[in-house]
């Protein structure tokens, strides 16, 4: 199989991430759909969170090993793998915490009221729609990076068994891949579904793009370039940000209430990871 064959299947196992994003323009969805929707797609970035952290950590570990069990290992490696990932989780979460700072205080400022009996409006106690659809949009966007920087180490583990000549690994990775993200999709976009206002074909396109593009960048990578090094900074920065959205989402979670239906919710999207998972592993991953 040549390169082009292998980066466009890669392509392909990044864009089956689009399968999901059409929930996003449900419309009116009753308050149960709303609290089973963020809390599934809370439960599948809690699995991608321990997914990503764990294998992030896999080389560190390994390293730590080489030196201290098997003796062919040097501590600066280890010492070297462990900085970059620490480095790399801390600007995944706090580049997405000053993001978010950076968007809060780029809001328009509202003219000052007027003072008196009677002079305030009943807007003042309501948050605008404006403001609910932007804060739906702003979470769809922080999960896509994060699911992105996750998506590009998958793409490098595609590369690289194609680069090694491991054809039918590479395929099958493709497929627990390709599932996999299809899910991931879903997870982008449950926080703009029943918004005040339909996200346009164009913006969850742009997600898409965020989400599963880097799956092909990846497998192009991997390709020409296998380094340790790279493959855990991207997949801790990938951890970080995706604990910032966790976060935000069980803020938004608590918001909405029910939270037994939120606590079968959040089972129902962490089972969903870990089948999708299993097929990834049955392919040899």
């Amino acid at each position: 199989m040549s390169a082009v064959q292998i980066m466009v299947l890669g392509a392909v196992a990044g864009f089956t991430i689009f399968l999901g994003l059409p929930v996003g323009r449900l419309q009116n969805p009753s308050l149960p759909m709303k609290v089973v929707l963020n809390a599934t797609a809370t439960g599948v970035l809690l699995f991608l969170f321990w997914d990503v952290l764990a294998h992030a950590v896999e080389p560190v570990e390994a390293a730590l090993t080489a030196v201290t069990r098997e003796g062919t290992g040097s501590w600066m490696s280890f010492s070297g793998l462990a900085a970059v990932a620490v480095a790399a989780f801390i600007v995944g979460l706090m580049s997405l915490v000053y993001y978010e700072q950076w968007m809060t205080g780029a809001k328009p400022a509202q003219a000052e009221r007027p003072r008196g009996p009677g002079a305030a409006s009943v807007t003042e106690f309501t948050a605008p729609a404006s403001d609910t659809a932007l804060t739906g949009r702003r979470l769809g966007l922080l999960i896509a990076v994060g699911i992105g920087l996750h998506n590009f180490s998958e793409g490098l583990a595609i590369g690289q068994s194609a680069a090694a000549g491991e054809i039918s690994l590479a395929i099958l990775l493709i497929i627990g891949f390709g599932l996999h993200n299809a899910t991931e999709g879903f997870g982008i976009v449950a926080p703009l579904a029943g918004g005040p206002g339909r996200p346009s074909w164009g913006f969850l396109v742009l997600l898409g793009l965020i989400g599963g593009g880097p799956t092909f960048l990846g497998t192009l990578v991997g390709q020409s370039f296998v380094n340790d090094t790279v493959s855990v900074a991207f997949l801790a920065a990938a951890a970080g940000s995706i604990l910032y959205v966790i976060v935000q989402l069980l803020r938004v979670a608590q918001n909405l209430g029910r939270r037994t239906l939120m606590a079968w919710g959040l089972a129902a999207g962490l089972l969903l990871g870990f089948v999708t998972d299993f097929v990834v592993v049955a392919a040899g991953a």
